[in-house]
């Protein structure tokens, strides 16, 4: 690389400078390779910055003008894949405006009157992150739609509910589905907490302190949607807990997609046998034809390490940086954008396959009547007939323990079996030993029963159509 070449990113700040940067630190310290993808809000942060010049009489209209033809030619050779990206411009607003120059001329090189890279990239960076919020927020209400489509076919479905993974109390297929919407409702408010948070317009902090041109942050802040400018200036360029506040977000639903896809997993398999998934989400082996593997969830997964990994970087980044900006914050992009495209993708995977997943009800009703899931109900029984808690809980585990050597259940011991555990048992427990009677029971707001599951069901469809 000739000195010529290593000094056209210098044209637009190095008259402090004796000498051409280092070509290793030129490649080491520039992020055009990734922060090009905040290129459209780099436009469209300058064109407002640009009118507002003009407004305020530091621009021409001609030359505003001028500036926002030019910019419209950079974004359409950015979206026709015809820019040529140069790495000695450093980073995505050196690259356009150097472009811009070489289209209009001298003109483009005031566009950078009033404003410093230190505000345009906090103001690319809000721009870009309101945007994938809203685009991750319609993933998740497809997602929440698709389970509690699948949880109405499901309201009278029983299956085992576990604790430690052992059977614990019979639930409903319905049920189980309600608080994997539950889950997601909180990280959709969470999301949109983060957005509004956001939504606060750094343009015109410039580089820490303002700037001593007449600007006017509001008019900005309305153009670029933003509920208006930030209060502090150096706050406003220092900071990214924004960026931190959505790692956390995405971190909390890859998480939670985690757990589903475990369960998925589980029930996939030929030990329980609970559910089928669509054979276009899964895969089989190169060497053991009857294998069906359930790829989807496993990558899902495996890929909520990385949103893990993404906040603890950027966490890390922050923790021990001085007011204001600082060059570590370059490393604030990559961290983001991969948490971006990470959960975009998990969530158009898992919106596209739980509506498809088929659900074997039988298996799932044989392996509630496993583990003796109505002993809680029993013990409830000899509670409402007088008996202290405790004391129905050591005659319960009594019958248990008869019941694992007779190899039976609860349900299939006769009256007379029951009543030498205790003489109050009478003929009516065996509404409360059926799987149906046991969830039937619970009628209460957030309980199993299937009517409250269907009301659970209606809420939630209601808000999802708001």
């Amino acid at each position: 690389m000739s000195d010529e070449k290593s000094k056209v990113g210098q044209e637009l700040w190095g008259g402090r400078f004796s000498e051409p940067t280092d070509r290793f630190v030129q490649r080491f310290t520039a992020s055009e390779a990734f922060d090009r993808e905040l290129a459209s809000y780099d436009i469209a942060g300058s064109r407002a910055h640009a009118s507002m010049l003009e407004a305020v009489g530091v621009l021409t209209a001609a030359e505003n003008t001028a500036i926002q033809e030019g910019l419209a030619r950079v974004l359409a050779e950015i979206e026709a894949g015809a820019f040529q990206w140069s790495v000695e411009r450093e980073d995505v607003h050196m690259n356009i405006e150097a472009r811009l120059t070489e289209l209009i001329g001298d003109v483009g090189k005031k566009l950078h009157t009033g404003r410093s890279r230190n505000d345009q990239v906090a103001t690319d960076m809000r721009l870009y992150l309101r945007t994938e919020i809203d685009i991750i927020c319609g993933q998740l209400t497809r997602l929440q739609s698709g389970i509690v489509g699948l949880a109405a076919q499901h309201t009278e479905t029983v299956m085992p509910g576990f604790t430690h993974l052992q059977v614990a109390q019979p639930v409903t297929f319905g049920h189980h589905l309600m608080a994997w919407y539950e889950m997601l409702d909180r990280d959709h408010g969470r999301l949109l907490d983060c957005r509004q948070r956001l939504n606060q317009s750094p343009l015109g902090a410039a580089a820490l302190a303002g700037t001593t041109f007449p600007i006017d942050r509001e008019q900005t802040a309305i153009a670029l949607g933003f509920t208006g400018p930030t209060n502090n200036s150096l706050d406003s360029v220092a900071d990214r807990d924004f960026a931190i506040e959505f790692c956390a977000a995405a971190a909390l639903i890859l998480s939670h997609l985690s757990r589903m896809s475990e369960e998925l997993i589980l029930w996939a398999s030929a030990q329980f046998g609970f559910i089928s998934l669509p054979d276009r989400f899964c895969t089989g082996s190169s060497i053991m034809p009857q294998k069906k593997n359930p790829d989807v969830p496993e990558l899902v997964r495996g890929k909520s390490g990385r949103t893990t990994g993404n906040l603890v970087a950027l966490l890390t980044l922050m923790k021990a940086q001085p007011l204001a900006y600082n060059k570590d914050n370059q490393e604030d992009k990559e961290a983001l954008f991969d948490s971006v495209n990470t959960l975009n993708d998990c969530l158009k995977a898992f919106a596209d396959m739980v509506p498809a997943i088929e659900a074997h009800s039988a298996a799932m009703r044989n392996a509630a009547l496993k583990g003796f899931a109505t002993a809680t109900d029993l013990a409830d029984y000899l509670v409402r007939a007088g008996v202290a808690f405790r004391d129905a809980h050591e005659v319960v585990g009594k019958a248990v323990a008869h019941c694992i050597d007779a190899e039976c259940d609860l349900a299939d011991c006769s009256l007379e079996t029951l009543k030498t555990f205790h003489a109050g048992i009478e003929h009516d427990v065996y509404q409360v030993l059926t799987l149906e009677g046991s969830i039937a029971a619970r009628d209460h707001i957030g309980g199993t029963a299937p009517n409250q599951v269907r009301a659970a069901i209606a809420l939630a469809q209601t808000k999802l159509n708001r």
